[in-house]
């Protein structure tokens, strides 16, 4: 039987019945962005019934390098058409060893990191889960840091360490303390931990490891301090406390740099990453392993999509992005304009905070929606996020052209006005 190839039938145009139907309850951003897209490439999202949107949500940061970008899926298909294998369990495959070495060349070598990497299951909470297990294997403790605002993931042990309690998983093992920065003011939350290790009667056990974002995406774009990352990685080296960085919406470009940590100068034990690893938005997620802490058991942690051949050709097609001067320079350029506008709104009162290529506009939450119905009605997609959901979080592709990135500021700035 031949298939035919897979074309939107124009008599189902904007219908949307099976969907409701079909689909649970849970479904969320299809409410926020009501289209039934079928097409997209570079910053630009297609909608079936002829609308066109800017994107500057970027599929929550799976999107760093935009959609379809031809060079990405140039290899796909190249690899698609002469039969590569798409499934590979940890199997040796030649699309993994070309990302390994890609990986090593671009990214790990010229910083300095002689970490190991372990692929884990396709999403990022499965790296966050897997680096838990591992650290409290590695110093046979289970206690974790972790801090307020926090996102890591939506299973149960990523929920543990998340800030809300989102699925009613309570914090197993976990002691919060205040995050550098947030709603509430900055907070030496360095110097309390350090006071409570030292107290013994504290009733804080030596933990296994902190885990932290270099910037809390989801709990409203705010950037640690680089003294304040620099002492938390001297207080947990000190005290032989694992510091895991969650990377996963912060790293692969969005600050500006590869890696959001690498403004502080820190080197984490543990890195986990995932989204736009994948190049093309397809699912990947890794941990990245201090080569000490590397004591798993064959077979100990395991997963059968732990093996995406896909990713791994679109994750090196994107990573040799970053050894392109023009790529490089776009993002800096980039970057520097999206700094420009923070600047602009934040002259009106408004508080604004972000790095490299994220900025989070704070409203309140009622404004929050409504300026992003306002940006959808006029072509535009930005995601909401913070405690309330009050911050209008903006994070175009870093290889957006710079009159999209314009035009799509420019609705925002009308949104925010």
């Amino acid at each position: 039987m031949t298939l035919a190839p897979f074309v939107a039938d124009p008599a189902r145009s904007g219908d949307t019945a099976v969907f409701d139907e079909l689909e649970s309850a849970v479904r969320l951003y299809c409410r926020r962005f009501p289209a039934v897209f079928t097409t997209a490439r570079g910053s630009t999202l297609c909608a079936e019934d002829g609308r066109e949107f800017l994107d500057f949500f970027c599929g929550a940061g799976a999107l760093n390098y935009g959609h379809n970008d031809p060079r990405i899926i140039a290899r796909l298909v190249d690899y698609l058409t002469s039969g590569g294998l798409l499934h590979g369990l940890d199997l040796h495959t030649a699309a993994k060893r070309e990302f390994l070495r890609v990986l090593r060349e671009v990214v790990l070598a010229p910083r300095g990191l002689d970490h190991r990497v372990q692929f884990c299951g396709p999403t990022g909470t499965d790296a966050v889960e897997a680096a838990l297990k591992l650290a409290r294997k590695a110093t046979g403790r289970r206690t974790v840091v972790a801090f307020s605002g926090g996102f890591h993931g939506m299973s149960r042990g990523s929920l543990a360490v998340t800030g809300s309690r989102a699925g009613g998983v309570g914090p197993h093992d976990t002691v919060f303390l205040p995050y550098a920065d947030g709603p509430a003011g900055e907070f030496d939350s360095v110097a309390l931990l350090a006071r409570q290790l030292d107290d013994p009667s504290s009733g804080l056990p030596l933990p296994a490891a902190v885990i932290v974002e270099s910037v809390q995406m989801d709990g409203g774009v705010h950037p640690a301090p680089a003294r304040w990352l620099r002492d938390l990685r001297e207080l947990t080296a000190a005290r032989g406390i694992v510091l895991i960085c969650d990377e996963i919406q912060a790293g692969c470009g969005r600050t500006g740099r590869f890696f959001g940590f690498e403004a502080a100068g820190i080197v984490p034990d543990l890195i986990t990453l995932s989204k736009s690893l994948g190049g093309a938005g397809l699912p990947i997620s890794v941990v990245l392993i201090r080569p000490d802490l590397d004591v798993w058991s064959p077979g100990e942690h395991t997963g059968t999509f732990r093996g995406n051949q896909l990713a791994f050709v679109a994750g090196a097609a994107a990573l040799e992005l970053w050894r392109d001067n023009e790529f490089l320079d776009r993002l800096a350029r980039n970057a520097d304009r999206l700094s420009r506008f923070g600047r602009q709104v934040a002259a009106t009162g408004t508080p604004v905070r972000g790095t490299g290529m994220v900025l989070g506009v704070e409203v309140g939450p009622d404004r929050a929606d409504a300026v992003q119905r306002y940006c959808f009605d006029h072509g535009l997609i930005v995601e909401t996020c913070g405690r309330t959901g009050g911050v209008v979080k903006v994070t175009p592709p870093l290889t957006i052209e710079p009159d999209d990135l314009d035009r799509g500021l420019t609705i925002l700035l009308a949104a925010l006005s």
